[in-house]
């Protein structure tokens, strides 16, 4: 009688030891995003910059990476690459796209959730 009940408690200690939760999590602030279909607006980065202001890990953006204005949010202008994949990574893994103010990083949009991360402090990008 015992057998079944030790045999269901490790089962289930197994099984809640397997799962995942959300340690750290990225916050963001909904926002509106206006797409530009008309864009040829781009720019290239001149060396590779470290991003340690983010939420949570480390991001670099690669050395002549390109960055095409794909839209418009209140915050600034919003960037993607098709040169690098761009992600902000927690306990969870989210598609990022910059967000360019003054020609500084002021933060990231967020397209799936259609959010907006701020870094705590801008970055001047070097671009050519």
């Amino acid at each position: 009688m015992l057998r079944p009940i030790v045999f269901v408690l490790l089962l289930t200690s197994f099984f809640l030891a397997g799962c995942a939760f959300d340690l750290a999590h990225v916050s963001f602030t909904p926002t509106l995003f206006a797409p530009r279909t008309d864009a040829n607006q781009s720019f290239t980065l001149k060396e590779t910059i470290d991003i340690t202001t983010t939420p949570c890990y480390k991001r670099t953006l690669r050395q002549d990476t390109k960055w095409e204005l794909v839209g418009t949010i209140p915050e600034g202008k919003v960037y993607k690459s098709r040169d690098q994949v761009m992600t902000l990574e927690c306990s969870n893994i989210h598609e990022a796209y910059l967000v360019i103010s003054e020609g500084s990083l002021v933060g990231f949009f967020i397209p799936v959730e259609k959010g907006f991360v701020k870094i705590s402090h801008t970055i001047k990008l070097p671009t050519k």
